[in-house]
């Protein structure tokens, strides 16, 4: 129901919500969707909120998860609120028409930042625009870090994605009240956003809690629990503590949040290192998520939307110098990028061919890139020919070196190209009807399903937002692609399986005779490069 037309009032399964009306349509904001994750909840899943008498103000922005601070080279161009407060787990909507009769189409957002950063108050994530073209826009908040992705032998596994579960629930039982649709959800991601949505489509307990999702970024997949382990063992160590979630509940949250932060801090996507992520659980994720979409059943009716931009790896590298270290290194780093893809040699030189006059770190940049990213996607649209659309985002951003960097398309997703955290990635000029092409086609799809483009097929339609008009194009990335599946392409050597033998020789960067480097040796490159790097993760 509404009161006014300045003062919207919602009902919710735990009470009512009142919100404001803002640009012509209805946000509430810090709407509980579980309990506090702290006291006897922390490390523990979700669970519901305290139901309230009265009306509770949705006004502001909810308290955001406790995180560490992005390092000072980030903060430049990426930003990230600090809302203080316990109860945590909330979320936003904005309605075009908060009335159950509406019916309208849903998108579910959920934030990036390595799952360690990034809130739903990011203000480039606001829900305006969306709802002004009939869409009702939903953002969500969850734990991070070692709160939401530690592992430990004394809790269940992946608390953050069961707190993203919690909300898509929600959504599903509370949305019709502010105007939006339960059976036309559309789950949509970035970075570890899009990584959450590929776990949540693939999991038992989310079939039918959505009808299509929007990958941009970020690749089905489940880290090594081994990887985890280490990540909360080192923390342990730190604190002099077991590596126990009883013990780590009992540490003080702020010297948790710079443990965490110290111990990541060689961390990052290009050249790994330790780091929280979504584990296979037995439970929630009973296997890889990418294999259950790929080979199973998961998800098998559901629209798929997904894709990355041109220069991904530059936000990770041009922060502090990093781009021009990591050149100077060259060989290092090339070394480095074999052991991080686990390829041999031949797969450097065939980029290396394939991009002339491009230097260590666009080369080592483009390698991780394709491996973590694009050839999961890929793999993903193989598997889906007629409901998968791809895209790529290829407008550079008008600061120095950035490029199109990962993360530059959310400000014309959302069309808040206008707000100064927006041109913190995008620079000043940027063209608005770029925005207005790119989040017509998001509206298209949740409404619709259908983009604006052809869907996948064994011709690899690719549509390509930049300078001019959208575009379609066929196989662009596929030469590059295939490396990988040439002969020799699978190196044994970084699998600790390799046996003697030689590189061939081509376009001058290893001479004929080269021998292939061992598992220990391509190990050591990558410790080498991180030291010398001294690289500081998002």
């Amino acid at each position: 129901m509404t009161e006014g037309r300045t003062v919207p009032v919602v009902g919710t399964p735990y009470g009512a919500v009142r919100g404001r009306y803002e640009h012509g349509v209805a946000a509430f904001r810090g709407i509980p969707y579980a309990a506090p994750p702290f006291g006897p909840r922390r490390f523990r899943p979700p669970q519901p909120p305290e139901p309230w008498d009265g009306v509770r103000d949705a006004g502001s922005f909810g308290p955001t998860a406790p995180k560490p601070p992005y390092s000072e080279a980030f903060a430049r161009y990426l930003s990230d609120p600090d809302v203080p407060g316990d109860d945590c787990l909330n979320l936003n909507v904005w309605t075009p028409d908060p009335s159950p009769g509406a019916r309208l189409p849903v998108l579910v957002w959920l934030h990036g930042g390595a799952l360690t950063r990034g809130s739903s108050a990011v203000p480039v994530y606001a829900g305006h625009s969306f709802a002004r073209d009939g869409v009702v826009l939903v953002s969500v908040n969850y734990r991070l870090g070692v709160e939401g992705y530690g592992l430990f032998p004394d809790a269940p596994a992946n608390p953050g994605l069961r707190d993203q579960l919690a909300a898509l629930r929600w959504v599903h039982e509370a949305i019709e009240a502010f105007g939006g649709d339960p059976d036309r959800v559309t789950l949509c991601g970035q970075s570890a956003g899009a990584i959450s949505v590929g776990a949540l489509i693939a999991a038992p307990q989310a079939q039918g809690l959505f009808r299509r999702a929007v990958l941009q970024s970020g690749p089905p997949e489940a880290l090594d629990r081994g990887k985890v382990r280490r990540m909360v063992r080192r923390m342990a160590a730190r604190l002099k503590v077991p590596a126990t979630a009883q013990a780590f509940a009992a540490v003080d949250q702020d010297l948790l949040l710079r443990t965490q932060a110290e111990v990541g801090r060689l961390s990052g996507p290009v050249l790994g290192g330790p780091a929280f992520g979504i584990v296979v659980d037995g439970d929630l994720v009973p296997r890889d998520p990418l294999r259950a979409l790929v080979d199973g059943d998961a998800a098998r009716g559901a629209d798929l939307l997904m894709g990355w931009t041109r220069d991904e790896h530059r936000l990770w590298l041009v922060p502090g110098g990093l781009l021009d270290h990591v050149d100077r290194l060259g060989p290092v780093a090339l070394a480095g990028a074999m052991a991080r893809c686990r390829c041999g040699p031949e797969v450097v030189r065939g980029y290396r061919s394939l991009r002339p006059g491009e230097g260590a770190a666009d080369i080592v940049g483009q390698m991780v890139t394709d491996h973590l990213l694009r050839r999961p996607l890929h793999r993903l649209a193989d598997a889906r020919p007629g409901s998968a659309y791809v895209y790529e985002f290829a407008w550079p951003s008008r600061l120095p070196g950035l490029k199109a960097c990962h993360a530059l398309e959310l400000g014309f997703v959302f069309d808040t190209g206008d707000v100064p955290e927006s041109r913190k990635l995008a620079g000043e000029g940027a063209p608005q009807e770029l925005a207005d092409r790119m989040h017509a086609a998001w509206v298209r799809f949740a409404t619709e399903g259908d983009p604006g483009w052809e869907a996948w097929d064994d011709t690899h339609p690719v549509r390509v937002f930049g300078d001019g008009p959208p575009h379609t194009v066929h196989g662009p990335r596929d030469a590059e692609l295939a490396l990988w599946t040439a002969p020799r392409a699978a190196c044994r050597a970084a699998g600790g399986t390799s046996r003697p033998g030689t590189a061939t020789g081509a376009d001058g960067d290893a001479p004929e005779g080269t021998p292939v480097p061992r598992a220990a040796e391509l190990r050591a490159a990558i410790r080498r490069l991180r030291r010398s790097t001294g690289v500081r993760g998002a």
